[in-house]
C-alpha cells in the first residue's frame, strides 16, 4: 500500500512539473517585464529581432560593416572580411581577409596591415558619433599597432540608407 502512495505522489509531481505557469484564476501566466526575452537586436538594425537559438554567434557579423569616428575623423570598412582604414590626409591602410571571433552581441576582426596588427571590435550597444544626431547600434574600437580609434558601427547596408538622398 505504501509503495502505491509513493508512486501516486511521484506521478502527480511529474504531471505538475510539465504544466505551464498559470495565472491566478486560470490561464497562462504573463512573464514579468524584466524577464529575459527570447530575442536579441539584429546586427545593424534598430527594430528587427533575431531568435537567440542561433548556433553560430559570428553569423550576424559576416555582413559588411562601416565603423566611423571623429576627433580624429576615421572610417573602417569591413568588406568580405577585409579591413580598410581611411583618414583625411593619410594613406589608406588595408588588410587581407581578417579572422573573425564573435560571441552574442560582440565581434572582433584581426589581421595584419603591413608590419602592424589591426584589430576591429564591435559591441552591440547604442552609440552616438558626437557630431550628428545619429545613433548607431554598435560601439566600435579599432587598434592599429599602438594607435586606438574609438567610434560607432553599423552594417554597411544600414549605413547606405543614412546617406542623403
Amino acid at each position: 500500500m505504501r509503495s502505491l502512495i509513493v508512486a501516486s505522489l511521484l506521478t502527480s509531481a511529474l504531471a505538475l512539473s510539465a504544466c505551464s505557469p498559470e495565472a491566478p484564476g486560470g490561464g497562462e501566466a504573463i512573464p514579468p517585464a524584466d524577464a529575459p526575452g527570447d530575442v536579441l537586436p539584429a546586427p545593424g538594425t534598430a527594430g528587427e529581432v533575431l531568435p537567440t537559438t542561433a548556433t553560430d554567434p559570428a553569423e550576424p557579423f559576416r555582413a559588411d560593416f562601416v565603423l566611423i569616428g571623429t576627433e580624429p575623423f576615421w572610417r573602417l570598412d569591413i568588406k568580405g572580411g577585409a579591413l580598410a582604414l581611411t583618414q583625411p590626409d593619410q594613406p589608406a591602410v588595408t588588410t587581407g581577409k581578417a579572422t573573425l571571433e564573435a560571441t552574442s552581441g560582440k565581434a572582433m576582426w584581426s589581421a595584419a596591415a603591413g608590419d602592424k596588427a589591426m584589430v576591429a571590435a564591435l559591441t552591440a550597444k547604442s552609440c552616438s558619433d558626437g557630431m550628428s544626431d545619429r545613433t548607431y547600434p554598435y560601439v566600435a574600437e579599432v587598434k592599429l599597432g599602438e594607435t586606438v580609434f574609438k567610434g560607432c558601427g553599423i552594417s554597411a547596408s544600414e549605413f547606405a540608407k543614412l546617406a542623403p538622398q
